[in-house]
């Protein structure tokens, strides 16, 4: 054979080769896939005259998708140049560059040189197999290749490394990815890309090397990268995450400098995979250094409006305390502050630091700056889509061509954030206007849904489940406009509303709102079908509100109510002596007698109101008051006083907890006396509390009652009264005059995970009762009771029966004890034994503990509570657990 022949046996031998390499090559590692790519191309080097022969024609055979000019180009040779073994060395090496083919040969027959090629496959579709954690949405948008496109080695390479390094972002280091090719018809593949995830790689040690002066558990405290173990097993923070590792170490940095470490360093962090590649250990060298004290501290202000002495006298750093960073920093915070309060909205504060490093001591002199005064060249409202611009402009405390006022514009974003439309933890930025001395003012909003469709539930061992919905649209048509309905319905009460709200009437700063409703309440909780009283209550209430400070304001309302309080007739009615169907107290007790009745409502009120809440919705800090005044008697049928108070308190303790305290309390005063025992208030105007105002205990579960108590005979012909819990027994909720509640919450934070997915748990306490009752006229009989059955004029009834004949006649003895005669029997309704026992009416605290999470769901807001009553008081109804979730549209 001559050298030619064998030189085009070999090639052929090679690309044949380098075509079954390919295949077999996918599953493999990337770097053996390097290295198959260079011996492929080193072995496709065909022979030829080293003299070098003139090409006399130039043929392309194979191409199916690419023309074959288009594959001539990416060579070298051409038809009249030389032919030699080194041109087609390169020519080879040129084909195999463009990772478009995946076979390619050359021959030269006297000249005639043909480039025979097999193209790469088009890819049909990408297939991932076994990710769980890591979705097909997260993976295939972050890998090169894709449907429809060319496939080459070179990708597949970089698309298995880009996927093992999301799943080391995601801490798992053990993650595998196994590629491979199914070839298809019409030259075309699929790629299937075989993962196995592999356990999340856990932190099982840190070590900390060099800490002298604080203990490895101090320190550990401070970072967010935890030990896995027992008590973390819901932690996400147990994972390996090379972001949280250089993280720590800022953390560990700015412990020691709050400290007075000023010389302290991380000389090394070095994170260690486990040869099981689950866990990591990692390591922390650190050098402490000396520890030091302030030394002098000043202000230097070369602003004309700030005496620099007395800034420097209202330092909260002294001479001779440990020196602390985090205070510096917090000093320039307020200095700037105060700057920008007087109109330097570019106000430069720098701490200049003396380091005395024989004595320990480290001197501050915070360095105000010389800077213009600016004012607002303009207001510019982005973003917003659906909301208009003056609905966010009217929240500004200042105004266009206004002096700057850091305060100001810090007060804006807070009334903004309140407001609920756009995302959470919007800020007003600050950029430079058009001269130096000017600035604008950017409120770049991104709206979020306003509106709720809210579905409740709630869960208590008496009355089962309770469920209520409502819809409501905060930012109606974009206006600021609130409308909403709602409604309940549970085994006692029925509800429904509508309301509506108008914070800027005519573009002036009164807001106004209405509400129509109806209340239907049945005091019942152990048998649905024979309600104890039932109580209905429609009417409206109209508000209108004025600001009279920044924080204060006021708000007058008008309330028109119809009451009817009502008792079942077949149950608790019977005749009297004159004839008239009337309500029994041996049937219903006599407070409910007195209470029975259709009244009007016509009410006149007053609140004062105080707020400088960070944010209405969910404060973090500041503090709010309300003080609200009622008096029912402009006409109608009721007359009282109400007074009733609020007041809470949130502060940012630091660390994401959030702590806050708030109460509230009231009393009211009948005007109009009802007679002897008799309550000057009427039932459906007192107070009651109980879920959702009090946790731990069941709605209108605290406060005063009575209980309708049956007596049964013992063994010994002894009669006692049941327990107190039976379910025998009839509990109705009497409310009171005055109550008060008062309530400690702390808001937990989580880790980054739980963040995300907006959880929120808090621990809390309540505290309140309801009292102030007048003592009801109970009853008490121990031997029961017969109500006889009366005509229309009173006449007591009986049967009498005459042979095989039952007539009903006026009863002989017309009712009294006298016997009957033979052969007649009164009728009518005889009462079990029974007492009536009043309990409840006391000022001492009723108080419960509990647990309770916010999650903001993919299906909407959901709260569950699970609380344990601590103190309580005979006749009080406990309540253990409770939810509530919700929807956004």
């Amino acid at each position: 054979m001559s050298r030619k022949a064998k030189t085009i046996a070999a090639s052929q031998f090679a690309v044949a080769l380098m075509g079954c390499t390919m295949l077999a090559g996918l599953p493999v590692a990337a770097y053996a896939q390097d290295e198959q790519v260079e011996d492929t191309t080193a072995t496709s080097k065909p022979d030829a005259n080293p003299a070098g022969e003139t090409i006399r024609s130039l043929t392309v055979v194979g191409a199916e998708r690419l023309e074959p000019d288009t594959i001539l180009s990416y060579i070298k040779l051409r038809v009249g140049g030389t032919y030699t073994a080194a041109a087609a060395d390169q020519a080879l090496k040129d084909l195999s560059a463009t990772e478009l083919f995946a076979d390619f040969s050359i021959r030269n027959d006297n000249g005639n040189v043909v480039v025979e090629v097999k193209e790469n496959p088009i890819i049909n579709r990408i297939v991932l197999e076994g990710n769980k954690k890591l979705k097909d949405d997260k993976i295939l948008p972050e890998i090169h290749l894709a449907a429809r496109q060319i496939f080459t080695r070179s990708k597949v390479r970089a698309d298995v490394a880009r996927i093992i390094e999301l799943y080391k972002r995601q801490g798992r280091f053990a993650a595998t990815v196994d590629p491979k090719m199914v070839m298809l018809d019409q030259n075309r593949v699929d790629i299937i890309f075989e993962i196995t995830e592999g356990p999340k790689s856990k932190v099982r040690k840190i070590n900390i090397i060099g800490n002298d002066h604080f203990s490895s558990g101090e320190l550990k405290g401070e970072m967010v990268t935890k030990e896995t173990g027992l008590l973390k097993i819901f932690s996400s923070n147990t994972s390996y995450d090379p972001d949280r590792l250089a993280f720590d170490q800022q953390k560990l940095r700015q412990f020691y400098l709050t400290q007075g470490y000023a010389d302290f360093r991380v000389v090394s962090a070095v994170a260690e995979l486990t040869p099981d590649k689950k866990d990591f250990i990692i390591t922390y060298v650190v050098e402490e250094g000396d520890r030091y004290k302030f030394g002098d501290v000043k202000v230097d202000s070369q602003l004309r409006d700030f005496d620099s002495n007395r800034l420097t006298s209202s330092l909260p750093m002294h001479k001779g305390d440990w020196y602390n960073a985090k205070l510096v920093e917090d000093t320039v915070e307020r200095l700037t502050e105060s700057a920008g309060a007087y109109g330097y909205a570019f106000a430069d504060v720098r701490p200049q630091f003396s380091r005395d490093r024989k004595d320990l001591t480290m001197g501050v002199t915070f360095t105000i700056a010389e800077a213009p005064r600016v004012y607002v060249q303009r207001i510019d409202v982005n973003g917003n889509t659906l909301t208009q611009d003056k609905v966010v402009r009217r929240e500004f405390r200042v105004a266009e061509g206004d002096a700057f006022n850091s305060l100001a514009v810090k007060r804006s974003t807070a009334r903004i954030n309140s407001l609920g439309y756009f995302q959470q933890n919007f800020e007003v930025t600050q950029v430079e206007g058009d001269d130096p001395g000017s600035i604008v003012l950017q409120a770049n909003v991104q709206e979020q849904p306003t509106g709720e469709l809210t579905l409740s539930a709630g869960f208590s061992s008496l009355e089962s489940f309770i469920l209520s919905g409502s819809i409501r649209q905060k930012n109606f048509r974009g206006r600021g406009q609130t409308v909403g309905l709602s409604a309940n319905l549970s085994s006692y009460s029925r509800s429904a509303s509508v309301s509506f709200s108008e914070p800027y009437l005519f573009d002036k700063n009164i807001s106004t709102s209405i509400d129509i409703y109806r209340r239907d309440y049945d005091n019942d909780y152990y048998n649905n079908d024979n309600a104890t009283y039932s109580s209905s209550t429609t009417g409206f209430q109209t508000r209108v509100g004025v600001p009279l400070t920044e924080y204060l304001s006021a708000l007058g309302r008008y309330t028109l109510n119809f009451d009817d309080i009502s008792l079942d007739k077949n149950t608790f009615y019977s005749t009297n002596d004159s004839g008239d169907l009337t309500c029994n107290p041996l049937l219903a007790g006599r407070y409910l007698c007195e209470a029975v009745g259709k009244r009007t409502t016509s009410m006149v009120g007053a609140s004062l109101i105080y707020s400088n809440l960070d944010s209405r919705i969910r404060p973090t800090r500041g503090e709010r008051a309300t003080v609200s005044v009622d008096f029912a008697g402009l006409g109608g049928d009721v007359k009282y006083a109400r007074i009733r108070g609020d007041a809470g308190k949130y502060w940012n303790v630091g660390s994401g907890f959030i702590f806050s305290v708030t109460g509230e309390g009231g009393y009211i005063k009948g005007l109009k006396d009802r007679g002897e025992g008799a309550n000057d208030v009427l039932l459906t105007d007192r107070f009651f509390l109980g879920e959702p105002q009090m946790r731990g205990f069941d709605i209108r579960g605290v406060g005063p009652r009575v209980l309708r108590v049956p007596y049964v005979t013992d063994d010994e012909g002894n009669k006692q009264l049941v327990d107190y819990n039976s379910n025998s027994v009839t509990d109705d909720a009497l409310g009171g005059n005055a109550y008060y509640l008062a309530r400690a919450e702390l808001e937990i934070p989580l880790g980054s995970g739980a963040r995300e997915m907006g959880l929120r748990p808090s621990i809390f306490l309540d505290a309140g009762s309801v009292f102030s009752l007048t003592t009801p006229n109970t009853v008490d009989r121990p031997n029961g009771d017969f109500i006889a059955t009366r005509n229309s004029d009173g006449a007591a009834l009986c049967q009498q029966k005459n042979g095989t004949e039952t007539n009903v006649v006026v009863c002989p003895n017309n009712g009294t004890s006298d016997p009957l005669p033979d052969g007649v029997t009164a009728l009518g309704r005889s009462i079990s034994p029974f007492k009536e026992v009043y309990v409840g009416n006391t000022a001492k605290p009723r108080v419960a503990i509990g647990f309770g999470v916010d999650w903001n769901s993919p299906f909407g807001p959901f709260r569950i509570n699970i609380s344990h009553p601590l103190l309580k008081y005979e006749g009080d109804d406990t309540k253990t657990f409770s939810f509530n979730v919700g929807t956004q549209f």
